[in-house]
């Protein structure tokens, strides 16, 4: 099974110019028989926290916003995971993950631990595993990756992939976390014997920095790709789940 991650450019906060993109990375995929494409967290306007009025470029999934927003990405071949800002209908903010397989939002998931102290996104309190066509899978938005209880449940329920959408873009001074981040994923992987595909954002904008800390690492902990410093970039490899 080929599975992939984009590794998408750090774009200004609230830009949706990442549905193109994705879109484009896409028909890739479908002429290489990659199956699932994993993109970062909040590629779609950006993570909340760091913009002036998150609630502007937030997607309502219940009235059919996000189902229309990702229309261009649909394909008969290729499963994507999407990151996101969900807003639902008390006016709480999610950091939140969709899975868009055949045209259709599949599934969502809410991270648990947003990572900024005073995050405005609330708390998800679920980690579903989703099951599309031969594979059952989870998925951890960034920060959840350094809580193991997490990955360890979501195996124990059949997961034999996580994909972890991630956006590290992050002050200068605070960047260079490539390392920590890889540390991360060979641990998740090699102690609870799954794949890990991390997507990230990578590049700069006027005030935020994200070397890219993209990669799949096999069910052994050996990574098996990582992504380009500081550039755009789509990792797939074939594993056996």
């Amino acid at each position: 099974m080929k599975l992939a991650a984009y590794q998408a450019p750090l774009l200004p906060s609230g830009s949706m110019e990442a549905v193109e993109l994705i879109r484009g990375r896409i028909k890739w995929c479908e002429i290489e028989g990659v199956e699932f494409l994993c993109c970062p967290e909040a590629v779609l306007g950006g993570l909340a926290d760091h913009a002036q009025r998150p609630a502007e470029f937030a997607i309502d999934v219940e009235s059919g916003q996000l189902q229309a927003l990702l229309a261009p990405l649909a394909s008969k071949s290729v499963t994507t995971i999407v990151g996101f800002t969900e807003i639902d209908n008390a006016g709480k903010l999610y950091n939140a993950a969709a899975v868009f397989h055949d045209g259709t939002v599949a599934g969502i998931t809410r991270k648990r631990h947003p990572a900024i102290r005073r995050s405005v996104y609330s708390a998800g309190d679920q980690s579903p595993v989703f099951t599309v066509g031969a594979l059952s899978f989870g998925i951890m938005i960034c920060n959840d990756s350094n809580y193991p209880e997490l990955a360890a449940d979501m195996v124990a329920r059949g997961a034999k992939v996580i994909f972890l959408p991630s956006n590290n873009g992050l002050p200068p001074e605070r960047a260079d976390v490539v390392a920590l981040s890889r540390a991360v994923d060979i641990a998740r992987a090699r102690d609870n014997k799954v794949v890990i595909v991390r997507a990230d954002v990578a590049g700069r904008t006027a005030d935020r920095l994200s070397f890219g800390s993209s990669a799949i690492v096999d069910a052994g902990g050996t990574v098996l790709r990582a992504g380009k410093t500081l550039s755009e970039d789509i990792l797939v490899a074939g594993v056996h789940v």
